[in-house]
């Protein structure tokens, strides 16, 4: 069964802004015609207290809102802060690889002139995954030449220093894809936000309909500005496509100074 979460991100951010408005619009226009219905049927009845309770849920919803945007926001910041996290890493690995006799120098500074071109994100899922193997495999390669390095040297202060920034480098990649892949906004935040929403929107109609009075051009702004907020909610949670892309740049740069290499093919 295919998981709610991995539903939205089927969708592109307009396709789910559009999606979204349309069925905010139903919505809304079912609700008004249920509390005209309602009020026509029952006019000598006294109504409630329902547009206390439609402002309580608009309150609701705000605050739901915030917290969700205030969730996904962070999730986002702490993606693009590991970009920036992994550069400075593999860089000083770089550099301190220069310590090492050769030729153990000269083939790590290869291996990572090949593996920096490798974290730089891309949309594609399928390419995404290639290059974490490829990732994995390198980091692997990086390690037993360290282990052979240590064997030989085991009290150099200049090989501790190197095993040090590499140990970092390989779990600021595990710390990565977890923030990229996998901290998400919990889905059941995000189906009680839609529904909380759309079930909101029905008590506006409702609202409506009881009093026989709407105007058509605040509900397409009230759903229009409602979708917008909840749209960019879903595209700073989303790891890879959208609006809001994190910046590879840091990468960018750091493939650029150390000298650029092909990434080895996967299956080598």
């Amino acid at each position: 069964m295919m998981r709610f979460q991995h539903l939205v991100d089927s969708l592109s951010v307009v396709g789910f802004f559009l999606a979204f408005t349309v069925v905010a619009l139903i919505t809304l226009e079912v609700g008004y015609r249920l509390g005209h219905w309602w009020q026509t049927r029952s006019s000598n009845e006294q109504q409630g207290p329902t547009s206390m309770i439609v402002g309580s849920l608009l309150a609701l919803m705000a605050f739901l809102l915030a917290i969700t945007m205030g969730m996904s926001s962070d999730r986002f910041d702490t993606r693009r802060s590991l970009v920036l996290v992994e550069a400075n890493s593999v860089g000083t690995t770089y550099l301190r690889a220069g310590y090492l006799s050769e030729p153990a120098s000269s083939t790590i500074r290869d291996l990572l002139r090949a593996y920096v071109p490798l974290r730089i994100v891309t949309n594609d899922l399928a390419d995404l995954k290639v290059r974490m193997d490829r990732s994995v495999e390198i980091q692997a390669e990086l390690w037993s030449i360290t282990e052979e390095l240590a064997r030989a040297t085991p009290d150099s202060d200049v090989l501790a220093l190197f095993i040090a920034s590499l140990n970092e480098m390989i779990d600021v990649h595990e710390t990565r894809v977890v923030a990229g892949l996998y901290a998400r906004v919990p889905e059941t935040i995000l189906i009680l936000l839609l529904l909380g929403s759309l079930l909101t929107l029905a008590m506006v109609g409702y609202n409506a309909g009881l009093s026989l009075r709407r105007s058509p051009l605040a509900a397409v702004v009230l759903v229009i500005v409602l979708g917008a907020v909840i749209t960019l909610v879903v595209d700073l949670d989303r790891p890879r496509d959208g609006f809001l892309e994190v910046s590879q740049q840091p990468l960018i740069d750091l493939q650029q100074q150390i000298g650029q290499l092909s990434p080895a093919s996967p299956s080598t």
